[in-house]
């Protein structure tokens, strides 16, 4: 349960609206207020924003964005409500009515059946439902887990498995079907399971970090101080240390719980949000907000301190007078507060991933990151541009941001080292959503990005993935882990079958250090070493391992393949994103999220139409600068095997002409960092009318290239009529006719020219000499003698 809806309204605005932020909520919200409410629940299987009153349960579908007014509602029968959920199919509703007893019903027949505790001992802390193989629904009892299967012909719970342990309370997500369970005296001892598509999944106890505030007084462990949460596929949980005003990172791996550091917190209360894998720490007496981006392994901030604020309400009209702005503004504010009460107010609730409820309001908020306001804010463009190709939220705006943050540092004549390291961040980029767009559409798909076609089987590098060496055990690599990412807070033996099976499993790098193979089997993308699989599978057979989310490996398709693979990771089961009534499999999610990397990522033809010709027109004085960026990115794309904009190497002709810079032409095109075409070969042409030696490069470009009517029509038009015949006799150029050779000639006013070319016509076409062709020409060409 959130909280219990109150008329006490906060008398305080929200505060900031005109201060600089890196994430805000946005207006409208969802208002979710009914008359005589019971309180308000999130049903995060579902997506669902729950409100029941006394007989009846209101429902607003929180996902996709944006939020809709108009809420369902079904009979639940009067009651207590301690929690409620929907099933996965939507069909059933879970109530817990009481510390022993849930209540089911059935939303098709309306038929109501309840499960209570076996013994009176015995305490419900809570229920989820799964969409694990082997159960339907899982109770957490003080006494531990108790497992069901649901039985729609006798409209009854099954119980298939009962795990004994001592429980004091838990968290689960099911975003990461991961459950804690909570035990001992300070509760900091844990239970891991993954209720996976797999099976359940046991990982190994753990214990979490908790510094004593005072000498004799140990601290107790609450439930809001732990946060489940999934970024970049993986799963970590974060634990608020108060006494030492510390937030713990733990991470989650097949054969260990490992402590991943620990970040300072500047308040007692704090929350925990996630937004595009993006982790906001919400320091809720400080009021403000910090960002972390945990792909590269940082727990470095990418933001300062700064308050969360509130965008899209209505401003005040400019055109008032002073006085009246300014009773205006007080009065806006006025009603703003009455409407939506404080920032980080008593009332709020932090929903994971990325939502809020205001329960004294009655609303429900979208947390968003404003992209680029984290972009103004650091000066480390390459960082900047890996960060934003990391994103999907807004591909659009994603997308202008890099090509506009591109067009300013070279106008900016920023050094080419930075320069360069930016167009490797974009192209390698580029070049990766290539490479999972191919592997996601079965390995012989083609990508469209601006207006040219990739083929990753031929543009894509290679991903350079190797198996795992077999002679590696489980063990080393659990100690290796330990070495490189700290402590191992939590470790059990490994059966021996596991590790024959460890062995035999493939390791394909997560952090995108290699792209994501696909198996031909399923559709997963397996992370980075996941399948060292030391953990209870209690409901499959030996051998199958644990699937990870397609959506997180998606979204961490990151330039970053300099980093080192990262160790085996748990990895969250959200390749099935789960609505009230649907099917669980999604069978559009893997083309949208394909469309989506795509969408972020920035093709050679878009740096071409969008950043170099822009910087063209703007760049005064010696383009020398521009030539070196330039070729930087023929450098960057030559090794990420892309195919550059052909206009592109013809602007760079254009620079080193206008430059008069003749030798380093035929060095481009000597050495191949001008790749041929027919548009450079014309550029080459146009250049060098001055210089014999650069329009002959473009000469002989056309001939490599087999553009023979173009190679013919040059050399008559530079007065070459007998070469040009040979050379169409010689190739077979039947697109050229006989009465252009003459006409050609004839303009020339040159008639040994004339004679020559009608002698050899006659010489090597058969029957022209009886053509009317002939018999024209031959009088022209008496005439002017």
């Amino acid at each position: 349960m959130l909280g219990n809806m109150s008329s006490d309204q906060s008398k305080v605005s929200l505060s900031g609206s005109g201060a600089l932020s890196h994430a805000y909520i946005q207006h409208p919200p969802l208002r979710c207020s009914i008359p005589g409410t019971r309180g308000l629940f999130y049903d995060d299987g579902n997506k669902l924003l729950l409100i029941p009153t006394s007989d009846q349960v209101f429902s607003w579908k929180t996902s996709p964005a944006p939020f809709t007014e108009a809420p369902n509602s079904d009979s639940i029968g009067e009651g207590p409500v301690l929690s409620i959920r929907y099933s996965l199919d939507g069909k059933i509703i879970g109530i817990q009515r009481s510390s022993n007893e849930v209540q089911f019903v059935n939303r098709e027949t309306g038929s109501v059946f309840s499960q209570r505790c076996r013994t009176e001992s015995e305490r419900l802390l809570g229920f989820f439902w799964t969409d694990c193989p082997t159960c339907d629904v899982a109770f957490i009892k003080t006494s531990g887990l108790e497992l069901f299967t649901y039985e729609s012909v006798s409209n009854s719970l099954h119980l298939v498995e009962t795990k004994r342990l001592n429980v004091s309370w838990y968290v689960y997500a099911h975003e990461s079907r991961m459950v804690l369970l909570a035990c001992g005296m300070q509760c900091k001892l844990f239970s891991a399971y993954q209720f996976s598509s797999v099976g359940i999944i046991r990982l190994p106890k753990f214990e979490m970090t908790m510094t004593a505030e005072e000498t004799n007084r140990k601290p107790v462990l609450a439930a809001d101080d732990v946060h489940i949460v999934t970024v970049y596929g993986r799963i970590y949980s974060l634990q608020t240390d108060k006494g030492g005003m510390l937030l713990h990172l733990y991470r989650f791996y097949r054969d260990a719980v490992v402590h991943q550091g620990s970040l300072p917190i500047y308040s007692t209360r704090i929350a925990v949000s996630v937004v595009d894998n993006v982790i906001l720490i919400h320091h809720v007496d400080a009021k403000v907000v910090i960002l972390y981006d945990m792909f590269p392994d940082s727990l470095t901030p990418i933001s300062a301190p700064l308050p969360l604020l509130l965008r899209g309400t209505s401003k005040v009209s400019a055109s008032s007078s002073h006085g009246n702005t300014s009773r205006k503004m007080v009065k806006a504010e006025v009603d703003e507060t009455t409407a939506y009460g404080t920032i980080y107010g008593d009332g709020w609730i932090f929903l994971i991933p990325d939502l809020i409820c205001d329960v004294n309001h009655g609303m429900l908020w979208r947390i968003h990151l404003d992209l680029e306001a984290i972009a103004a804010s650091s000066s480390e463009v390459p960082f900047v541009l890996e960060f934003l190709q990391r994103r999907r939220s807004e591909p659009n705006q994603i997308k202008q941001l890099c090509l506009g943050i591109m067009r300013s540092i070279i106008l900016e004549r920023r050094s080419l080292s930075l320069i360069a390291r930016a167009i490797d961040v974009l192209v390698a980029s580029f070049s990766l959503s290539m490479k999972i767009g191919n592997n996601l559409q079965g390995g012989a798909g083609r990508v469209t990005a601006g207006n040219h076609t990739y083929s990753g089987s031929q543009n894509a590098p290679s991903s350079g993935n190797q198996d795992i060496d077999r002679s590696t055990t489980v063990s080393d690599e659990a100690i290796r882990r330990v070495e490189t990412h700290g402590k191992s807070v939590g470790q059990r033996p490994m059966a021996k079958e596991e590790k024959e099976l460890a062995l035999d499993v493939a390791d394909v790098s997560h952090n995108m250090n290699a792209v994501p193979r696909i198996s031909e089997a399923s559709a997963y993308v397996v992370s980075d070493s996941e399948e060292n699989v030391d953990l209870e599978i209690s409901t499959t057979k030996s051998g199958e391992i644990l699937e990870s989310s397609l959506a997180g490996d998606l979204a961490s398709g990151s330039m970053e393949r300099r980093n080192q693979t990262s160790p085996e990771t748990l990895q969250p089961d959200t390749q099935f994103p789960l609505e009230s009534g649907e099917s669980s499999v999604n069978s559009n999610e893997p083309s949208q999220k394909v469309s989506q990397v795509i969408h972020v990522a920035i093709s050679p033809d878009e740096m071409y139409h969008s950043v170099f010709t822009c910087v063209e027109e703007e760049m005064t004085g010696d383009p020398a600068c521009l030539i070196a960026v330039i070729v930087e990115f023929f450098r960057s794309a030559s090794m990420e095997k892309l195919k550059v904009h052909p206009n592109l190497y013809v602007m760079t002709i254009q620079l080193l002409a206008r430059n008069e810079r003749y030798v380093e032409i035929e060095l481009f095109i000597i050495n191949k960092i001008v790749e041929p075409s027919k548009e450079v070969a014309l550029q080459l042409l146009d250049s060098g009318r001055q210089i014999h030696r650069i329009r002959k490069l473009g000469m002989d470009m056309l001939r490599k290239l087999y553009l023979h009517h173009d190679y013919v029509m040059l050399l008559m038009e530079d007065g070459y009529y007998l070469e040009a015949l040979r050379y169409a006799r010689k190739n077979k150029v039947t697109s050229v006719q006989a009465s252009v050779f003459l006409e050609a000639a004839f303009a020339a006013n040159n008639p040994e020219h004339l004679t020559a070319v009608l002698r050899f016509l006659v010489d090597f076409i058969p029957g022209f000499k009886t053509t009317s062709e002939h018999s024209m020409y031959s009088r022209i060409l008496s005439n002017m003698y």
